[in-house]
């Protein structure tokens, strides 16, 4: 099994990453794409992929020198996407203005590098499929899916992988788990946002990739398919996603 999408290199591992990995191992999760952690954090562990990008919520922080960086960064062979990017109109730490700004800008260094991207859209739907259409051609990840049926249906009709995590399992989430049920078995990815997001029974506690199982779990359950299935499954679609022998 493959974890799409987590922050190991968070402070909430300090004190225990190795012990983490290695939960992560014994629960059969082979590779874990660590979201925009520095190339040093990869080359720790040969379990680890990366990926590059200005998280919205840092936007006002990007400047001039961002982009080139970013191209150097992701000549390393272990950097295989772009992202987390996207629009956060949530919080609005950074001005909608210069997210979407920084989106765009993000989008054309990804054609450019002919890399998949790892989409965060919060409230912001409407902005995010414009954008999409506007300035995107090419495959992608909307991470830690959270519309409904019918956000599902266009981010299919536009190329991308949803990825599903430890919201799935929350009770409360209806229209998720709606979407869940009519994702295409070819365009279906798990992960954990770790240390975000734990799914039940470990909802608010510190998230970790060996509690994927969970989440893996209810995939099945709402796709009456088996766990070994969705396992195979997602991480056939990954591998596919990033063009992994």
């Amino acid at each position: 099994m493959i974890d799409s999408h987590c922050h190991l290199d968070d402070k909430a591992f300090v004190d225990d990453l190795n012990e983490t990995i290695q939960r992560a191992l014994d629960a059969g999760i082979t590779t874990m794409l660590c979201i925009d952690a520095p190339l040093e954090f990869i080359n720790r562990h040969p379990a680890f992929l990366g990926s590059v990008g200005v998280h919205p919520h840092e936007a006002q922080n990007a400047d001039e020198s961002t982009i080139p960086r970013l191209k150097e960064i992701a000549r390393h062979p272990r950097i295989i996407a772009v992202g987390e990017i996207g629009l956060d109109y949530h919080y609005d730490f950074s001005p909608r203005d210069v997210q979407k700004r920084v989106f765009i800008e993000h989008l054309e260094a990804a054609q450019e590098l002919n890399l998949p991207i790892i989409i965060h859209t919060r409230e912001a739907w409407d902005d995010t499929f414009d954008i999409l259409q506007n300035h995107w051609k090419g495959q992608g990840i909307m991470h830690c899916f959270s519309g409904g049926p019918a956000e599902a249906e266009r981010c299919l009709e536009l190329g991308f992988y949803l990825a599903f995590g430890g919201v799935i399992t929350f009770p409360k989430s209806i229209e998720i788990q709606e979407a869940a049920k009519l994702v295409p078995d070819d365009r279906i990815l798990i992960e954990t946002d770790a240390p975000y997001l734990a799914p039940v029974p470990r909802r608010g506690r510190r998230n970790e990739p060996a509690l994927m199982v969970y989440s893996a779990a209810k995939l099945a359950e709402l796709r009456q398919k088996t766990v070994k299935e969705i396992d195979q499954q997602t991480t056939e679609n990954f591998r596919r996603l990033f063009s992994l022998n």
